[in-house]
């Protein structure tokens, strides 16, 4: 991950996958894990399951600025896997973004 000086946008996504779909989210989620790291505005993008509650995931993704992740939300990778695939594996979700320095 890159620490550059500066103001960074920071998303925090937690996934409930619905019932036996957690393997199957985990694994499409290596893969657009792997595309949006090669973004430009992408500065990380890591996924970890819950330590006591392991059908509940969250994403820590890390941006160059809002710009930044609305160029990942209308990328066709986002939206193939992510949109497209992932979600509708989905009980529920929340997704946070926070504004800041790094």
């Amino acid at each position: 991950m890159n620490d550059t000086p500066g103001r960074h946008h920071l998303v925090l996504a937690e996934y409930l996958p619905e019932e036996g779909r957690t393997e199957e989210v985990l694994a499409l989620l290596a893969e657009l894990a792997e595309a949006s790291r090669a973004e430009p505005g992408n500065l990380g993008y890591r996924f970890h399951r819950d330590a006591e509650r392991p059908d509940r995931i969250l994403i820590v993704e890390h941006y160059t600025d809002a710009a930044a992740f609305q160029a990942h939300r209308d990328s066709e990778h986002f939206r193939r896997i992510g949109a497209g695939r992932i979600l509708p594996l989905l009980a529920d979700r929340t997704v946070t973004a926070y504004e800041g320095p790094v």
